[in-house]
C-alpha cells in the first residue's frame, strides 16, 4: 500500500495530540517527575525505533504482505479474512507481551518501558529498538504463516497505535466498567505498570480486554488504588530520563 505511511503517521500524530491535550485537562492522577524530560526521551525514543526498522528491515509489514500476497506465499496455502487477521494479530501481540515478561532475556529490553515512574501518552512510545525489530519480525512471522492481508497489516497497526496511546494515556475516563468490556481502558492498563509484581505481570492486552481475562491474566484494580499505587520498577524508582541510559538499560 502506497499510502501506508502517511495514513498511519497522520492518524498517529492526530491521537498523540488529541490525548496530550486531554491529559492536560481531565487527568486521572498526579504526575512524578519531569514531565518534559520524560516526553523528551520517550519521543526521541520512537524516532530511534522508526530508523532501526527501516534500516533493519528491508520493507513495511503491509508492503511485505502484498509480497507474501502477489507471490502466493502463505504458508497455510491460503489468506486469512481481514476480520479474523486482525484478531488473530490482535491474540499473537497479546503472547508476544506476555513472552517479553516472562523470557529474562526479553525482559531485559521490555523493562525499558516499564522503567517509566508515571504513565502518560508518551508512554505507548517507549520501547527499546531491538524489541521494536523483534516485534516487527513476529508480525512478518505471522503475515508469512497466517496469509495476512494488507489491509489487515494497516488497520490492525493503526488500531494497535491508536489503543496503545489511549490506554497509556492519564486522564479520566467516564464509564470505565463498562467500556473496559469491550476495550483496554487507561485504568485498567495502568495496572500493568504497577511496581507490585503480581500486576506487572497482568493485563498483558492493548486493543481488547479479552485475552487477559479468558487467559488468566486479568486483574481488575491496582492494591493500593489508582491514586496511591507507585508506577514503574523497584530499581529505577526516579524513572530514567536519559536516552543514553534507556538504550544501555537491556545491558547492564
Amino acid at each position: 500500500m502506497e499510502n501506508e505511511n502517511i495514513i498511519r503517521l497522520s492518524v498517529f500524530l492526530g491521537l498523540l495530540i488529541l490525548f496530550s491535550s486531554l491529559e492536560w485537562m481531565i487527568p486521572r492522577r498526579q504526575m512524578e517527575g519531569s514531565k518534559s524530560k520524560r516526553i523528551a526521551a520517550n519521543l526521541s525514543l520512537v524516532v530511534i525505533d522508526s530508523l532501526a526498522v527501516k534500516i533493519l528491515l528491508p520493507m513495511t509489514a503491509g508492503l511485505f504482505a502484498v509480497w507474501v500476497a502477489e507471490q502466493d506465499r502463505a504458508l497455510l496455502g491460503f489468506n486469512t479474512p481481514v476480520i479474523l487477521a486482525i484478531i488473530l494479530l490482535d491474540l499473537i501481540i497479546y503472547w508476544q507481551h506476555r513472552l517479553f515478561h516472562t523470557v529474562p532475556l526479553l525482559w531485559r529490553l521490555h523493562q525499558v518501558h516499564h522503567s517509566d515512574n508515571a504513565v502518560e501518552t508518551s508512554t505507548a512510545l517507549r520501547f527499546h529498538p531491538i524489541e521494536i525489530v523483534l516485534s516487527m519480525l513476529i508480525k512478518f512471522a505471522a503475515i508469512l504463516i497466517f496469509g495476512i492481508p494488507v489491509l489487515a497489516v494497516v488497520l490492525f497497526e493503526i488500531i494497535l497505535n491508536g489503543c496503545a496511546l489511549f490506554n497509556h494515556s492519564n486522564i479520566r475516563v467516564p464509564f470505565d466498567k463498562v467500556l473496559r468490556l469491550f476495550i483496554v481502558t487507561p485504568d485498567m492498563h495502568r495496572v500493568h505498570h504497577g511496581v507490585i509484581r503480581g500486576e506487572t505481570n497482568s493485563n498483558y492486552g492493548f486493543n481488547v480486554p479479552w485475552w487477559d481475562r479468558l487467559f488468566g491474566s486479568y486483574v481488575a484494580q491496582p492494591k493500593l488504588g489508582h491514586d496511591e499505587m507507585k508506577i514503574g520498577l523497584d530499581q529505577y524508582k526516579g524513572g530514567e530520563t536519559g536516552l543514553w541510559k534507556l538504550l544501555v538499560m537491556p545491558f547492564k
